[in-house]
């Protein structure tokens, strides 16, 4: 059973950079030909896909969103992380961490929980 856990402040102050990690265990983060996603959910809205890591470590991000962010791993952590810098109020979402079996999939076989992420002074 694969499990991914997301972690990081919950409270982030407008133009700094917020940073999220997910753990995943019970499956590898390098297995073949597993995509490992960042998405968002803002109130009232649906899901956005922020990025996402491929099991080679190619990175893949939003268009809309790409300036600003950033995804790495850490593979002797079985982690990766988010990063997305000058953060305004509408980035105040619930970020979750999710699996995927494609690049541009959105059906995610496994999920995080979620962390809310509030951008306030």
């Amino acid at each position: 059973q694969v499990q991914l856990q997301e972690s990081g402040p919950g409270l982030v102050e407008p133009s700094q950079t917020l940073s999220l990690t997910c753990t995943v265990s019970g499956g590898s983060i390098t297995a073949n030909y597993y995509y490992w996603k960042w998405i968002r959910q803002a109130p009232g809205k649906g899901l956005e896909w922020l990025g996402t890591i491929k099991y080679s470590g190619s990175t893949f991000y939003s268009p809309s969103l790409k300036s600003r962010t950033s995804i790495s791993r850490d593979t002797s952590k079985n982690q990766f992380t988010l990063q997305l810098s000058s953060v305004t109020p509408e980035d105040t979402a619930v970020y979750y961490c999710a699996r995927a079996t494609g690049a541009w999939s959105t059906n995610y076989d496994y999920r995080g929980q979620g962390t809310q992420v509030t951008v306030s002074s």
